[in-house]
């Protein structure tokens, strides 16, 4: 019996509904991103392309620094960490990076994680297995891992309308008040690029006894006077209980962490499955993420230089009329509400323009409000800007064709 027919009518499904995802074969170009080479297929021709929908915030995989500590770090330690946290896999570019984070946020301790996703995961289902009775109040536009780390602590939740702070504390105040109670939310949405209202929730949280976990990812490095996130820039970061970030955006590398108290740290690195049972990250990468995390601490040149790239991007589309969700953050998201018109429009610019950009579809985004999501970075010319307008207009033409087509 094969199965293979069952796989292919739900990649058929995908494809019919405009959803179906391809991968863009790139190299990016040291020393020349956000230039990078792009293959067609695998054995096509490479063309140079521009890259304006990357996570690498501030270029600093490419940086000098970054690159310099990491070959000292592969001729010190080799390739891989060689085992867990606990049997072998804690070098000491570990504990020196796990300090640096500790340090960064102002908390007592930090544990690192292989990525973003498994932080959040591991802490926020551990969480809720340690601490008995709890209740999680949970954002509604909270990323994947953060609603699937709820969901596997088995703990009751509570979901709060997206940045409502008004119905946060109405759930606040009917929750029992001898429950246990966590409120987990982001800095900057990422998709839409909007920032949470921390001022007041971290004051609902106070008010009603409640631990804060802060998905600080789209955010540090970003943000704040040592680049230490939207906390930092706020003042608020000593009255969170737990930030979560990532090493693989802004920092330019890979990995995810939590920064809190030391007990609460040192509880999640006894018993959170998701940290106990995965081969820790190559000290590499450590050495890497912590070069990176003491030159933004230490210069604020690649923020400024991106907030001025974002500013121009902005006002570029908002003069051409075409329709961004207007926000506070780095992130520029273009509305286009079709899954079909919004890769028809990405392929448009890569294959026609040689601009690389992805379609974000479902069930990233919700149906219907599918959208290019562009990221400006320090490194943009203003060429570029120019370039990357001229091509969105025509593809919006495109996209109107398409529509059309599709009626």
């Amino acid at each position: 019996m094969t199965f293979d027919p069952i796989f292919e009518r739900h990649l058929q499904a995908l494809k019919s509904e405009g959803r179906y995802r391809t991968f863009a074969n790139l190299e990016r170009q040291c020393g020349r991103f956000p230039k990078a080479l792009w293959r067609m297929s695998s054995d096509a021709d490479p063309v140079e392309v521009t890259v304006w929908c990357s996570n690498d915030y501030l270029g600093m995989g490419q940086h000098p620094k970054v690159i310099t500590a990491m070959h000292e770090a592969i001729d010190r330690y080799g390739a891989a960490s060689g085992g867990t946290r606990n049997i072998s896999g804690t070098t000491h570019a570990h504990v020196e990076l796990e300090q640096e984070l500790a340090s960064w946020h102002g908390k007592e301790a930090a544990l690192l994680f292989t990525s973003g996703y498994i932080s959040n995961q591991a802490t926020l289902s551990t969480l809720g297995q340690i601490i008995p009775d709890l209740i999680i109040f949970s954002d509604a536009d909270n990323h994947n891992s953060m609603i699937e780390g709820i969901r596997q602590s088995g703990c009751e939740k509570r979901i709060f309308r997206h940045n409502d702070v008004e119905h946060l504390a109405q759930l606040l105040a009917d929750a029992p008040i001898n429950r246990p109670k966590l409120i987990a939310f982001e800095s900057v949405y990422s998709m839409a690029g909007d920032i949470a209202p921390m001022r007041e929730i971290v004051a609902l949280a106070e008010q009603y006894g409640a631990m804060t976990y802060l998905d600080e990812v789209h955010a540090v490095g970003m943000y704040g006077p040592h680049g230490a996130g939207v906390a930092e820039e706020l003042g608020l970061s000593a009255r969170i209980t737990i930030i979560e970030g990532t090493l693989g955006k802004a920092i330019g590398v890979m990995g995810g962490y939590i920064a809190a108290s030391a007990p609460l740290v040192d509880a999640i690195r006894s018993s959170a499955a998701g940290f106990i049972f995965t081969t820790s990250l190559p000290p590499v990468l450590c050495a890497g993420a912590t070069a990176s995390i003491r030159h933004i601490r230490s210069c604020d040149t690649e923020r400024m230089q991106q907030r001025e790239r974002v500013a121009q991007v902005k006002g570029m589309l908002t003069s051409a009329g075409m329709p961004i969700i207007k926000n506070s953050s780095h992130i520029v998201p273009l509305m286009v509400g079709d899954p079909v018109c919004c890769r028809a429009i990405t392929d448009f610019l890569i294959h026609e323009h040689r601009i690389y950009v992805q379609p974000i579809n479902y069930p990233t985004v919700p149906r219907g409000t599918e959208r290019v999501r562009i990221t400006p970075l320090p490194m943009h010319t203003a060429q570029d800007v120019e370039l990357l307008r001229e091509a969105l207009l025509a593809g919006a033409h495109l996209a109107h064709g398409a529509r059309a087509v599709a009626a």
